[in-house]
């Protein structure tokens, strides 16, 4: 089994660590404090420039077609510089894949050029509701058959990038009478359109910079030609698109915890107590030893599930499996990092602090990892049976 990068992989994943050491770095912590996102959508701006909004989208649309392999590894990189700028990376490229699967021509050519070029800053992915979280096939928002428009109505919660989402792809309730997840259909809402509401901005404990809002659809009269995919069969377009998803978040999940993990151990080559480095303690080297072997088993898991993808493979039950581990590895290295630090590690002072709040959120958001793991066990049970 070959598991090297490609030339073009490499280069991919050179030039996103590169871009994200000089202009996401340095203003993560600034963004995570401040209510100012300008230079976070600057740099969503020069990502897009760079490719990285359209990375398993073909060219014809703007995109790079770099593969799931490229889109994993760029999101590994940006995270280790600023989460909040990768979560909008990756929800706006599951975004183009969406319209890319399921679009018609017109769709495909009014909407993903303008994500891919940084004209609209971001993508929005409107499914979750209240009562519709980890079981989406329950949303209540409803899409009336109006003449020549249909009516929206109902409201969506957790969506990221909001206020700045050029367009929405929306799911609701078309057929009320049909079985459960069946009688739901899939939406293209532009920014702007009357009746569509942004609402309260979600007060977060991470990924400050990455807004998460309510989207309220009041009355939003959209045009028949906005449906995408067929009627009634939207339900099946998402479950199959979070699936992809999950890898982004995985690989996101990958990346603060490499970030935690790299600085906390720098720290402790430079640290001293009782009179020598404490990388020299047997604890210190422990905890190094097991969290950059787990985040390398999360690593290999998540170029499983990419690789599968891009091979036409099915990828679902890989794809939660990478999700769940990389990102409860993540949340482990995060925390081992702030305790290596010591006290330090609880201070804003030093970013293992800002990195623990921002893993905590990726072992819920894209299916929480207790929905992984009903997935996982569902498919190997599966074959048992």
């Amino acid at each position: 089994m070959f598991l090297d990068l490609t030339e073009e992989q490499k280069l991919i994943q050179d030039t996103a660590r590169e871009f994200a050491k000089a202009e996401l770095e340095p203003v993560a912590a600034q963004l995570d404090q401040g209510h100012d996102r300008a230079p976070m959508l600057a740099n969503l701006k020069k990502l897009a420039e760079l490719g990285f909004m359209g990375l398993n989208v073909r060219e014809e649309f703007g995109g790079t077609e770099a593969g799931t392999i490229g889109f994993s590894l760029v999101m590994t990189e940006i995270a280790r510089a600023c989460a909040s700028t990768a979560v909008t990376v990756s929800v706006s490229n599951m975004v183009c894949e969406v319209i890319q699967a399921i679009g018609n021509e017109a769709q495909k050519k009014a909407y993903i050029p303008k994500i891919c070029s940084g004209e609209y800053a971001a993508g929005g992915f409107a499914l979750t509701e209240t009562g519709a979280g980890s079981d989406p096939s329950g949303m209540v928002t409803r899409a009336v058959d109006d003449g020549d428009s249909y009516v929206l109505n109902g409201t969506k919660i957790f969506i990221t990038s909001a206020p700045y989402a050029g367009v929405f792809v929306v799911w609701a309730v078309t057929d009320k009478e049909a079985p459960k997840g069946k009688g739901i259909s899939c939406f293209l809402v532009e920014a702007g359109t009357k009746g569509l509401v942004i609402g309260k901005e979600e007060k977060k404990m991470g990924q400050h910079a990455s807004a998460t809002n309510e989207v309220i659809f009041d009355d939003c009269r959209i045009p028949k030609s906005a449906l995408m995919g067929k009627l009634n069969d939207g339900f099946r377009t998402a479950v199959a698109e979070l699936a992809g998803g999950r890898i982004g978040i995985g690989s996101l999940g990958l990346g603060v915890g490499l970030a935690a993990m790299d600085h906390a151990t720098r720290y402790t080559t430079e640290r001293s107590q009782f009179g020598q480095k404490i990388s020299n303690f047997q604890a210190i080297q422990w905890m190094v030893a097991d969290h950059y072997t787990e985040l390398e088993a999360a690593r290999l898991l998540l170029m499983n599930a990419a690789f599968r993808k891009d091979s036409g493979k099915t990828f679902a039950k890989e794809a939660s499996m990478a999700k769940m581990y990389a990102t409860e590895a993540a949340n482990r290295a995060c925390f081992a990092a702030v305790q290596m630090l010591g006290g330090y590690g609880y201070t804003q002072d030093f970013p293992v602090e800002r990195y623990a709040r921002d893993a905590r959120i990726t072992a819920i958001y894209e299916g929480t990892n207790e929905i992984q793991r009903v997935i996982i066990s569902r498919e190997i049970l599966r074959n048992f049976n």
